[in-house]
């Protein structure tokens, strides 16, 4: 209850607000659940009531297409029923919960948006593509979980921004509403590596066990979104991950990581 942290932006007036901030990773989430509960959870509901106090035109905030867990039938689509499979996954569900419960008593306009494996430029540093390159530039040996046999729906960030940037001037008829924001297009994890070893770097690699909180396939269906805002031109993911591999080696040699 206490909102000391939004003083600041208590001062100024919103028209739209993007709630991206959160503990991420699936794994620390086993470590250290508190933070998540404490974050995520309590961290979103407080912003959620600050925004009651505001008079904006819409809320979005990030859910994640953890809150699947695993499944068998593909691509998943946004009414399909949710089995998260560890706390931050649970976190992002009772986000929407939360979400949903808000837009419906305070009259305000909330949108969750479950992104599927964001990649690309100034990403997260111990996201796979990352660990990747690292260890290539480095010559480190990169752990690779149960041999690659995965399936990850990338999303490049510059299709994340241009859909973001659409749905904040859309006008839209429901005042909740969740979309996936994905490319519905997964990429195997093992090609990946494969294709990368063969074609651009030697890679030291040692396979370890299936984390059991890993999903074996994310495949989002984006037809919702597309339909509405008429996205239908994703970055491929070849063309995505050049520039994020271009962009890693120049930075790094900028000591930046």
């Amino acid at each position: 209850e206490n909102f000391e942290s939004f003083k600041v932006l208590k001062k100024y007036q919103f028209d739209h607000i993007f709630h991206f901030a959160a503990q991420a990773g699936v794994r620390y989430s086993v470590v250290k659940p508190k933070k998540y509960i404490n974050t995520n959870i309590l961290g979103t509901t407080n912003l959620f009531k600050f925004a009651t106090s505001k008079k904006i035109k819409s809320l979005f905030f990030a859910s994640s297409s953890s809150v699947y867990g695993d499944s068998k039938k593909f691509p998943l689509k946004e009414n399909n029923s949710l089995h998260p499979k560890n706390i931050y996954a649970t976190s992002k569900v009772i986000n929407e919960i939360t979400a949903k419960s808000f837009s419906k008593n305070y009259k305000l306009k909330i949108y969750g948006l479950r992104f599927f494996t964001v990649y690309g430029e100034w990403g997260r540093p111990d996201m796979l593509l990352f660990k990747l390159f690292k260890s290539s530039v480095e010559n480190r040996r990169l752990e690779l979980n149960n041999k690659g046999n995965h399936y990850r729906d990338f999303t490049y960030i510059d299709d994340v921004t241009n859909i973001l940037y659409l749905l904040m001037n859309k006008k839209l008829k429901k005042s909740f509403d969740i979309f996936n924001i994905c490319s519905n297009n997964p990429q195997s994890i093992k090609k990946i590596i494969n294709e990368f070893r063969n074609k651009i770097s030697s890679l030291k690699i040692k396979n370890v066990p299936k984390n059991k909180l890993d999903v074996f396939k994310t495949h989002g269906d984006n037809k919702k979104i597309d339909k509405l805002l008429k996205y239908r031109i994703y970055t491929n993911f070849d063309e995505g991950f050049k520039r994020t591999f271009i962009w890693y080696k120049s930075i790094n040699k900028k000591s930046v990581f």
